[in-house]
């Protein structure tokens, strides 16, 4: 092992499905009121109405689909424009790399020809800076620097099954030992000398070089799977030279009588540890596979779509019907969203049939057997049955749990869920859960555990009460033992740093915190954000990664908002931060006037914020009360 440490001198040198038709939906039971407002069909639980006017637009319609509790809105964008502009206002500034804005003057009411212009040149704006700047520059944000100089706490690379090493990370902590380039040192040539492990934040770890004791002045963070960072030994295996920092070379004239001394019961990397980096990090979907996959524009519905590239499991789906290719969507290849070609058809999940008659030369469908497996159920017995009721996270405000009924049951194990009180009447809102999905909940999860419940839009007896509400519907709640209970010993703890989607944007992936835990369910913080852009996410959810997944796999992070600003304006290089889009790219709850109204406006949906509590782990029981 100590072979090659003779040269410790600084003078050393060396298709089937896509030909369906679409599958029609039953229609909703008759006992639902229908009511019709600005063209978008909704139901409610009452039926009461009344006219009111939008206060943004001047728009009349029916009360009850009015937007916000006060009624005074016709749309999420319109109550979005009129109260929260600060947002649009605070991404234009950091476009152009100014600290964002708190204020914001309330947009004038102007006609939709006049938004349609103005949103028409923000476009055209953003285009013309994209072409300068296609990436957000990270030089100016360091997970390090930022680890550090706020001693936050990163969640471990075990705490991620689906990522790279995520189940043979081993015994990787700190005093590991490892091999690394020397960079205090005037040779001409790369050589390496040994540090060690002083603090570990996801792969990136801190590292001290042997031989500077408590010294830190040159202390360094690296991605820890990088190809640079090597077990002890490997430079005696290769032939590399092994040469001390210039700055304390003159401490030992026997260095290898020293690092004998230091490295002796040591712990390093396994000697195969970039063999399984690189295996880990080999994935089994490529360009041109087809797959099914969530409509964003019709949650009850999948259509095809084809692999356009792969990017550390993650995958840029791009719709087959769409030409010039940009209609995509994001999601990772373990996604619960994606299915082989012929899924709907043989679970009777409504299907949008392509109007691409052939494949396209080369593309080719997805062998069923690289898709996520989901737990086999008993339907035989007592099951979920339409109508019942239970609590949900709301796919289109990720930040929410709201009451939701169970419209139709598919085969599987497969549930059609409808959120109250804003369902279109047509069902093209209704998203698919599986029973056993972490996402949906008994009737009373939220109470229990201490989660503001949202109730169904419409719904005038506040404070919400379950056991009044099923009374007034002459609805069931879905018993509590079909739900999934298991709650795996995850690791998460609040305050954790970790490397997120914006699954309101899923392209980006975001600096973020863990600030809630509830058994299996995290709520999910982007920093540097206000907190109505959280999200609840499952802690085995392939939409979270550990700090450095970016980095290591060469996708592009969005650093903090804040954080960004404030670095722009102190770094030598003062390059413009792109900030976290606050447009969302996928599914809406509007009508198609609406959803030009949402374009102009660029923002997500407004979130409801919970209050913090302890964490939760899986030694709990899963319905048991979380004390504050």
């Amino acid at each position: 092992m100590f072979d090659g440490y003779d040269s410790c001198s600084e003078d050393t040198s060396s298709s089937s499905s896509s030909e369906e038709s679409e599958e029609e939906v039953a229609p909703l039971p008759s006992n639902l009121p229908i009511i019709k407002n600005n063209g978008q069909v909704y139901t409610y639980p009452d039926g009461k109405s009344g006219m009111a006017t939008c206060e943004m637009c001047g728009m009349v319609g029916v009360r009850d689909a009015f937007y916000s509790k006060t009624k005074r809105f016709c749309s999420v964008s319109c109550s979005r424009s009129y109260s929260s502009n600060s947002k649009k206002a605070s991404i234009l500034a950091r476009l152009q790399g100014k600290p964002p804005t708190k204020k914001a003057k309330v947009l004038q009411k102007q006609p939709l020809v006049a938004k349609l212009a103005a949103y028409a040149q923000y476009q055209a704006t953003l285009q013309n800076q994209a072409k300068t700047k296609a990436a957000v520059s990270m030089e100016g944000f360091s997970w390090g620097n930022y680890i550090n100089s706020n001693s936050f706490l990163a969640a471990p690379v075990t705490c991620f099954k689906h990522a790279p090493m995520g189940t043979c990370w081993g015994d990787i902590s700190e005093n590991v030992r490892v091999e690394v380039p020397n960079t205090d040192c005037s040779l001409p040539t790369k050589v390496f000398w040994i540090a060690g492990i002083l603090k570990l934040a996801g792969y990136n770890a801190l590292l001290r070089y042997e031989g500077f004791e408590n010294d830190s002045g040159l202390d360094f963070w690296c991605n820890i799977c990088g190809s640079d960072i090597h077990p002890v030994g490997w430079c005696a295996a290769s032939g590399k030279p092994l040469v001390p920092p210039r700055t304390i070379q003159h401490k030992y004239t026997n260095w290898k009588a020293f690092l004998v001394k230091r490295l002796t019961g040591a712990k390093t990397l396994p000697p195969d540890f970039s063999q399984k980096v690189s295996e880990s990090m080999q994935y089994p979907f490529k360009p041109c596979m087809r797959v099914e996959v969530v409509d964003k524009r019709h949650l009850c519905r999948t259509r095809v779509a084809v692999v356009e590239s792969v990017i550390g499991g993650r995958l840029r789906l791009v719709y087959e019907e769409s030409e010039d290719r940009t209609d995509d969507f994001w999601c990772h290849m373990h996604s619960p969203l994606i299915h082989h070609i012929g899924w709907s058809r043989s679970i009777g999940h409504r299907f949008k049939r392509s109007d691409i008659t052939k494949k396209q030369d080369g593309h080719f469908d997805t062998p069923p057997h690289l898709f996520a497996k989901v737990k086999e159920v008993d339907q035989s017995g007592e099951w979920f049955k339409e109508g019942m009721k239970l609590e949900a996270i709301d796919p289109l405000n990720l930040s929410t749990i709201c009451v939701a009924t169970i419209r139709k049951v598919l085969a599987d194990g497969y549930l059609m869920i409808g959120i109250d009180g804003s369902e279109a009447a047509d069902g093209s809102d209704w998203f698919c859960y599986h029973a056993t999905s972490p996402s949906i909940f008994p009737v009373g999860f939220c109470e229990i555990n201490m989660i503001e419940l949202t109730p169904p839009r419409g719904y005038t007896k506040l404070p919400f009460k379950w056991f009044d509400y099923l009374r007034e519907t002459g609805s069931i709640a879905a018993p509590v033992k079909l739900f999934n209970k298991d709650v795996p010993n995850h690791g998460f703890r609040v305050g954790m740093k970790l490397e997120a989607v914006d699954l309101m944007e899923p392209r980006l992936i975001c600096v973020a915190t863990v600030t809630r835990i509830i058994h299996r369910l995290l709520r999910i913080h982007f920093d540097g954000w206000e907190e109505e852009y959280d999200q609840w996410v499952d802690c085995e959810s392939p939409d979270l990664y550990p700090v450095g997944w970016c980095q290591l796999t060469g996708y592009q992070l969005q650093p903090p908002a804040s954080q960004s600003s404030r670095e722009s304006q102190s770094a030598s290089s003062k390059q413009k931060k792109k900030a976290k889009s606050q447009q969302y790219k996928g599914h809406k709850k509007m009508s198609a006037l609406q959803l030009k109204e949402e374009l102009l406006d660029g923002e997500d949906c407004n979130f409801l914020q919970g209050a913090s509590d302890p964490e939760s782990n899986g030694s709990a029981n899963f319905y048991i009360k979380q004390e504050p």
